[in-house]
């Protein structure tokens, strides 16, 4: 049970983001310093959690080695990433920064209830890149979901109560531009060097990021004082939610649940940012608005119980009277 809970807390902090980061631009700040002091803070955050388990198991591997259970040495507790790797990481961290840009600056334009179901997108568009690479003409189970994550995000996003026109162009591209940034991430964070330990994948994909946001954003707020007021607790909300806590619950929980239970959970996000929309941003959400939230959730789960009922059905012996 205990890695079910750390697999939903980690999608749930997640779901925090978007309140703190409207509460942040209404205390005056911009998108730079707002993400600026995010990725630090999780730069810091994942560097001193990669030095901690490498030290710990540092000195597992030297009590062993000391009651002459084992020979392993203690430079050898982790492989060593070569810069070649390294760069991988750091290259497939890119896509979180450029995801955080456009989605919180969507904030700036549309309600955080609308800007997270526009992201939520993703779990089409995640189908379509991969079935456009592999030419392959998607399954009759993933055209039912994304129906069904279409007339859900419809109804979630209020489309059909207010009308599109009252909603701004601009704010609807950015949360799609969004939903296509953390799909290639989705794609590629996986395939970049899995062999890593979590902690420091972890901790070069932040510095990865941290670098690209330096280049696209310089961090002033460093050094003309801004980074010492309200800012800092901005920042430090969203490097722990967003930053450090959900990779390290992720790697605790999902090896235990699977890639497919962890999908199902990881959906709790919407509900959470929704619901904090609602309640902490006093943003209208309608009883048609909850309940194609409720769709979506049943779209993004459709598939992965589908596949695990599949797999349930191969697994089961058939007995021949």
């Amino acid at each position: 049970m205990k890695y079910y809970l750390s697999v939903l807390a980690g999608a749930m902090s997640y779901g925090i983001l978007s309140t703190i980061v409207v509460l942040a631009y209404g205390q005056g700040y911009q998108l730079g310093e707002v993400v600026g002091t995010q990725l630090i803070t999780g730069f810091i955050l994942s560097w001193m959690l990669a030095l901690y388990t490498r030290f710990r198991a540092k000195r597992k591997a030297q009590a062993v080695s000391q009651e002459k259970v084992t020979s392993a040495s203690p430079s050898n507790v982790f492989t060593r990433l070569t810069w070649k790797q390294r760069l991988m990481l750091m290259a497939a961290g890119t896509p979180t920064v450029i995801t955080g840009l456009v989605y919180y600056q969507s904030l700036r334009y549309i309600p955080a209830s609308l800007a997270i179901i526009l992201l939520f997108q993703f779990t089409w568009i995640s189908v379509l890149i991969q079935a456009i690479s592999k030419r392959q003409r998607p399954d009759k189970i993933t055209f039912l979901t994304l129906f069904i994550l279409f007339g859900g995000t419809l109804l979630a996003a209020g489309f059909l109560e207010q009308g599109i026109s009252n909603v701004s162009g601009i704010g609807i591209a950015l949360g799609l531009m969004a939903a296509v940034s953390y799909s290639l991430f989705v794609l590629f964070s996986g395939k970049a060097v899995p062999s890593a330990h979590p902690a420091f994948r972890s901790a070069w994909m932040v510095t990865g990021g941290l670098i690209l946001l330096c280049i696209l954003f310089p961090p002033t707020f460093l050094f003309n004082g801004l980074i010492w007021s309200q800012l800092l607790g901005f920042g430090l909300l969203l490097g722990f939610f967003g930053a450090f806590i959900p990779p390290v619950l992720f790697a605790i929980g999902v090896p235990h649940i699977g890639g497919d239970m962890a999908g199902i959970l990881g959906a709790v996000e919407l509900p959470v940012a929704v619901l904090l929309s609602s309640i902490v941003l006093h943003e209208h959400v309608s009883a048609l608005q909850w309940f194609g939230v409720v769709i979506v959730l049943i779209g993004v789960a459709l598939p992965e119980l589908y596949k695990m009922r599949a797999r349930r059905s191969r697994s089961t012996p058939v007995y021949s009277g």
